[in-house]
């Protein structure tokens, strides 16, 4: 099949306007057009990663982290980053990331970790705002059904675990049909006042193309009358870091010692026990200090991240337990997201779970 269709699946799950601004996520190297034979999951796309997709038969390679975060001037060999990258093309394999647009979604990376850690009643850390825009349009009575129906499937209405939400109102609106019109009710030249439902529903503003096409479509106007505002309401469905709870209270030090099975990490970095039980887990795959202060207010018993500093540890003050897992630890499992994503859009593709360890740290 094409990269595109791959891609098109991937960033429906997982939105490229959901990234942070210093991310990179996206098609690295390679064609939209390009025929994939078959795809390579991993963390890191490295070299030997590269080498395993050759021996594999793939084509492509999926990763979580971008090979590259910023621009190149030169491609020498000179680094591991530049020496990945001319593999690649050197053997026509394209390499595409999804990276804090996958941490953001709410089913993305904190969830598989969540999964990992049997934590339920799941939400977002720190959800992100400036992600929705909400459409008003005007339409005739019989036929507010039929166009509320259109938006609901294009992607609107949705408030958390919510469908189909909208707002409606009667009132009556007036035009004057011009020369070289076709109205839908009314006659050229004459003022008509017709009886209207004001529809009122919000969406995702990378969905806006998609909406609009969908009100188009399904409006009976020539011209539709409509809206789009900004919202800056939180968006609780992306954002970073999560939060849930365990089915039983558990001891501060019995948790952290399962912590290491259910994540199969070598070394827990933890602040001085609180002497409370662990209920309510807060998560950040990857590094994610930023969040220690969202952890704290959410009032989770335990915040569970990586990449955390030293004097970063004296920041939790004896509010909360704070444990450092590892980067690669906390993310390990991101790979199974993409598998799970793809097998279930293309159950026939050739997709592999890398078998290569890109973790740059060991322990003793």
């Amino acid at each position: 099949m094409q990269l595109s269709e791959i891609i098109k699946a991937i960033e429906a799950f997982a939105p490229l306007s959901y990234q942070e601004n210093y991310d990179n996520a996206g098609l690295i190297i390679g064609s939209p057009a390009q025929e994939i034979t078959g795809a390579l999951i991993c963390l890191d796309s490295t070299e030997d990663v590269i080498d395993e997709a050759i021996k594999e038969n793939c084509n492509l390679v999926i990763a979580h982290h971008p090979i590259i975060f910023s621009g190149l001037k030169k491609i020498t060999g000179k680094n591991y980053v530049e020496r990945t990258i001319i593999k690649a093309i050197k053997n026509d394999i394209a390499i595409y990331a999804a990276h804090t647009n996958l941490d953001n979604v709410i089913s993305g990376v904190n969830s598989k970790i969540a999964e990992k850690l049997g934590l339920k009643n799941c939400s977002i850390l720190q959800p992100k705002t400036g992600l929705l825009k909400k459409l008003v349009t005007f339409c005739p009575n019989e036929k507010a059904a039929e166009v509320r129906t259109a938006l609901f499937k294009a992607g609107a209405g949705f408030i958390g675990n919510y469908d189909e939400c909208s707002y409606n109102v009667e009132g009556y609106g007036t035009f004057r049909a011009g020369e070289g019109t076709k109205p839908f009710v009314g006659k050229q030249n004459i003022q008509h006042q017709e009886t209207e439902i004001r529809i009122e529903t919000i969406f995702p503003s990378q969905l806006q193309s998609a909406i609009l096409k969908a009100l188009f479509t399904s409006h009976p106007y020539e011209e539709v009358a409509y809206d789009i505002y900004p919202l800056e309401n939180q968006y609780q469905q992306v954002g970073s870091g999560l939060t849930g709870e365990l089915k039983e209270p558990q001891d501060e030090l019995f948790f952290l010692k399962s912590l290491k099975t259910s994540l199969q990490t070598d070394c827990v970095r933890y602040t001085q026990l609180t002497g409370k039980k662990i209920k309510r887990v807060a998560v950040c795959g990857g590094s994610g200090s930023f969040l220690l202060k969202d952890a704290i207010a959410s009032e989770a018993d335990i915040f569970i991240t990586a990449d955390l500093k030293y004097h970063q540890f004296f920041d939790a003050e004896g509010k909360i337990l704070l444990a450092d897992v590892g980067h690669f630890e906390s993310e390990q499992f991101t790979g199974e997201i993409f598998y799970s994503l793809l097998m279930e859009k293309f159950p026939t593709f050739a997709v592999r779970l890398s078998k290569t360890n890109t973790n740059p740290i060991n322990y003793l």
